[in-house]
């Protein structure tokens, strides 16, 4: 049969990196021991191109610091495919984006996680936030359209909404977000973490910036770890009647691609858990088709799709269409999927019944790219004092609004009451 499951990969091609993020999950900064030789990588584009990809995203580590970046990238383009890519933006000159604009990179994503000090602070390196400013203008003019990816926890989440003032008056078109989770350094930092119960003050934070970014022309886009059911669920994915989560997509429609050559059904996923095979080994159609780590998902639909979940997730109304939420994220804080305390349907609803969630680490990560410790799972009355030796605690009065922002009114009904 014609495989055409798979449409978008995500590539590390290098794990080098020019930075040091707290909360990075792969742990880059040195290249891997064995990563694919130009020869190996411009085949895989081959590969990828037959099995049916339409859309690659070259990521690090700092994809430019691999020498072949801009040969790989423009391979990705001849075979038919749109290349993006997703940058750190320290050092990325005029010079280098007209290079990137001719080797035929279509669209960039800039990281950018907090104000001047709190992305330089996260990000390991003075000047940081500067230099990503810099590669967006310099992006600008050399006509590559450009977007943000932004990490919210407890460091970048009280400055949010001037956040998007500054990407927005830097021309961005589109701004991700996604929850930052304990994978790599961030494991090893976890009291930047949110916790379960501040999700409750941090949504209607996200929701007030997402109706004005809507209103401006900036696209938010929510990462996977981002709402579920929520109020304000159907605003953030878009705002039509099908805008709303569908389920872990890993192996389904996403790919992710570590510079070794190891596949996986998401570029997040932890490696030692979910690697189907090594492009050295296996043909990229073989390890998409036959291997049972890029296949967990196949059960979406059918009773075999839920049989993962477990805790709050097994017994919610939305378990079947959900299925755990992002696996990821219930992956590296308990260490197996299947239970994602990063869920807004789950606060509320333990708000509901006067409770709260708090997780805590109890095993630390090994300090390998892409691993996680362990984390507990406590559950407590909802007017518990909050640990005193906990000064990141985030809560809605830290909230930084600009000057001028009014409260946005009628924001986004909810989607039950929406579909009753």
């Amino acid at each position: 049969m014609t495989y055409r499951r798979i449409s978008y990969a995500v590539w590390e091609i290098t794990l080098k990196c020019n930075l040091a993020c707290q909360h990075c999950g792969s742990r880059a900064g040195h290249t891997r021991a064995n990563e694919l030789s130009t020869a190996e990588a411009l085949d895989l584009v081959r590969q990828m191109a037959e099995v049916g990809i339409t859309e690659v995203t070259i990521i690090g580590g700092e994809a430019f610091l691999r020498p072949d970046w801009l040969e790989i990238a423009q391979a990705i383009t001849q075979a038919g495919m749109l290349c993006g890519m997703t940058t750190g933006g320290y050092g990325i000159t005029l010079e280098t984006a007209r290079r990137m604009k001719e080797a035929g990179i279509s669209v960039v994503s800039v990281s950018v996680d907090g104000l001047e000090a709190t992305h330089d602070r996260i990000r390991g390196r003075q000047g940081s936030w500067q230099w990503a400013f810099k590669t967006m203008s310099n992006l600008k003019e050399a006509g590559i359209p450009f977007g943000c990816n932004t990490q919210i926890n407890r460091l970048s989440a009280p400055e949010f909404p001037r956040i998007y003032e500054h990407l927005r008056d830097a021309g961005i078109f589109a701004w991700q977000i996604q929850l930052t989770v304990p994978m790599g350094n961030a494991a090893d930092n976890s009291e930047i973490l949110l916790q379960p119960y501040e999700l409750l003050d941090v949504y209607p934070m996200i929701a007030r910036v997402a109706q004005r970014a809507k209103r401006e022309g900036v696209q938010v886009q929510p990462g996977n770890n981002i709402g579920y059911y929520g109020p304000y669920e159907r605003l953030l994915r878009g705002g039509d009647a099908w805008s709303f989560w569908q389920g872990c997509s890993a192996g389904l429609s996403a790919l992710g691609i570590e510079a070794d050559g190891a596949i996986k059904g998401c570029p997040s996923l932890p490696t030692t858990a979910y690697t189907g095979g090594n492009i050295r080994d296996y043909s990229l159609r073989t390890i998409i088709e036959e291997t049972e780590e890029l296949r967990f998902n196949l059960g979406a639909g059918t009773p075999k799709g839920t049989e993962h979940l477990w805790g709050f997730c097994k017994s919610c109304e939305f378990a079947e269409l959900c299925r755990g939420g992002c696996s990821w994220t219930a992956h590296v804080f308990f260490d197996k999927r299947g239970n994602n305390p990063y869920c807004h349907h789950r606060a509320l609803t333990q708000e509901k019944g006067g409770i709260r969630e708090r997780v805590y680490l109890q095993r630390r990560a090994d300090g390998n790219p892409f691993d996680n410790g362990e984390f507990a799972l406590i559950e407590e009355p909802i007017n518990t004092p909050w640990p005193e030796n906990d000064p990141l605690h985030f809560t809605s009065d830290r909230i930084q609004w600009p000057e001028g922002w009014e409260e946005e009114p009628n924001l986004a009904s909810s989607l039950v009451s929406s579909s009753n």
